[in-house]
């Protein structure tokens, strides 16, 4: 299960992020994180400007509501989404998961 916590203004979770994959999407779970993949580089940022898009779409939040709060340079991450309680964040990453091989 992915730890969420309450945050100022949202909710917040740990990423681990899986950089030059031949393609983008939460891949699934890795401990207590979200494991997701994307294909940019990790190159001056663009592996994690990507990581924002991808949790954004499939969080179904807009991109500006993302934000990396921790690991910039580290593929244990982790990201705060705006505007979102801890329980509806669970209870999303929940249903994102259903889908995902275990």
């Amino acid at each position: 299960m992915i730890h969420v916590k309450s945050v100022d203004g949202g909710a917040s979770f740990a990423v681990k992020a899986s950089a030059g994959a031949k393609r983008n999407g939460v891949v699934g779970l890795h401990g207590d994180a979200l494991k997701v993949a994307v294909s940019a580089p990790r190159d001056k940022g663009r592996a994690n400007e990507a990581l924002i898009e991808v949790i954004a779409a499939a969080l179904g939040v807009p991109r500006k509501a993302v934000s990396l709060v921790k690991g910039e340079s580290s593929t244990d991450k982790r990201f705060v989404v705006a505007g979102v309680e801890a329980a509806a964040l669970r209870r999303r990453l929940a249903e994102l998961l259903e889908g995902e091989p275990k």
